[in-house]
């Protein structure tokens, strides 16, 4: 397997209606995924990119609260609430640059915390 600069996990995890946690996706799949792929390809034929990226599907990433959640390594910089519309900026800004996109990260405190403020 080749060594990515950038390997980044989008979550697709779906549950019933009325489960406890919420959803990153109503039915397993989301146009965030196809739109950071679409993204990331482009970037990579223009040379944009230092190295290879790879964009993956993942089930939960047990951040529920956050989602849609997406999570780039290997500098661990976890984002939430991410849409589809987000992607050209974390392409952009994070992948390209190396510069993650601050509105969208999820707070050290909240990741894997018992307590959150998003956390009903």
């Amino acid at each position: 397997m080749p060594v990515f600069e950038h390997h980044v996990f989008v979550c697709q995890n779906s549950r019933p209606e009325g489960a406890p946690r919420p959803s990153c996706t109503v039915d397993g799949k989301s146009e965030l995924l196809a739109e950071l792929q679409l993204r990331t390809k482009a970037a990579s034929q223009a040379g944009l990119l230092k190295g290879p990226v790879r964009i993956n599907k993942a089930g939960c990433l047990d951040q529920c609260e956050h989602g849609p959640t997406v999570v780039v390594y290997p500098e661990a910089v976890w984002y939430g609430g991410v849409t589809a519309a987000d992607a050209a900026e974390i392409v952009e800004e994070h992948l390209v640059n190396g510069r993650p996109v601050a509105r969208l990260r999820i707070a050290d405190d909240c990741l894997n915390a018992k307590t959150c403020p998003h956390k009903s």
